[in-house]
């Protein structure tokens, strides 16, 4: 399985990265993941160091990797910009995307609220997702949506600390890691 995404994909404020949920997610499934997480990269935003936008990274995928599955994931890197131009740089990095793994199943799994109340730009990123995902008939997991983080969970599940500035903790990680393995199973049955 490919996990694609940002920082909570690339296992920020865990203990180690290797305690982030895309990690953690292969030990539930009892599988293998190949993690490509960069933080603060999203699909208008390049990562940080320059490493690049969604759409550049993708580019640079193996195409000899052969995924059973891929999950990208996020971003909320992009809802400080206008959304002018966005679902255009989704649309290409999605179609490059499926260049590259023609026939491998994609699941969308929509960005988590870092901060509650959930902000009306990361709303607006997880519905423009989710109708983008929804027009190419690919599964879309919404966290927002399905309230994986509510204020009842919020403190254990989010570093707010000068460390973690507002990723999830390692305990956070392994929660995600099961909502997302939860939500590969509610959908199994469908694919």
């Amino acid at each position: 399985m490919l996990v694609f995404g940002d920082s909570w994909t690339w296992g920020a404020a865990a203990s180690s990265p290797a305690e982030g949920y895309a990690y953690v997610l292969a030990e539930l499934l009892d599988g293998e993941t190949t993690v490509d997480g960069v933080r603060g990269s999203g699909y208008l935003v390049p990562g940080g160091e320059g490493i690049g936008t969604f759409g550049e990274r993708i580019a640079r995928l193996d195409p000899r990797l052969g995924p059973d599955l891929i999950i990208v994931q996020g971003s909320i890197n992009d809802r400080h910009l206008p959304d002018t131009g966005y679902a255009d740089a989704v649309t290409a990095a999605w179609d490059a995307l499926a260049g590259i793994y023609p026939g491998t199943p994609v699941v969308v799994l929509g960005p988590a609220p870092q901060v509650l109340p959930v902000e009306s730009a990361t709303a607006r990123i997880d519905r423009d997702l989710a109708g983008l995902a929804a027009a190419r008939g690919w599964p879309y997991v919404s966290p927002v949506l399905e309230e994986w983080i509510t204020p009842e969970d919020y403190e254990w599940v989010i570093d707010t600390g000068d460390i973690g500035r507002d990723h999830p903790t390692s305990a956070g990680h392994a929660y995600l890691a099961q909502r997302v393995a939860d939500a590969l199973a509610a959908l199994r049955p469908a694919r």
